[in-house]
């Protein structure tokens, strides 16, 4: 799963929402990485909805436009959890990794600074 995509579904777990709302969740939980354009956001909508992951929940009007709010299904929340464990797994198998490498390649002292090497 790309990563723009986990961070939607990410953001519909907390409830529903309406595509600016989702633009600026996936900003906020991706500590600013990932920003969706609109044509982006509603291009991936319409594929989730067609996959059976997300579905318009209401549409209401505000200013004079059309506000779609969008829930993710039971299907599209087994899907997040699934893979929100195979990234925990691959977290989990490269801290162990890095860890290793850290006792088997301890960084260097600091050298005391203005002295002399």
């Amino acid at each position: 799963m790309q990563e723009p995509t986990f961070l939607i579904l990410t953001a519909l777990a907390a409830g529903p929402q309406h595509g600016y709302g989702i633009i600026t969740d996936v900003l906020r939980i991706s500590e600013e990485r990932v920003r969706l354009r609109a044509g982006t956001l509603y291009a991936a909508l319409d594929r989730l909805q067609g996959e059976g992951l997300v579905e318009a929940e209401r549409e209401e009007i505000v200013d004079g436009r059309a506000r779609r709010y969008y829930r993710l299904t039971p299907a599209g929340e087994a899907r997040l959890a699934e893979e929100a464990e195979h990234l925990r797994r691959n977290l989990e198998a490269a801290t162990s990794r890095l860890r290793g490498r850290m006792t088997a390649h301890p960084a260097p002292a600091a050298r005391p600074a203005g002295g002399a090497a």
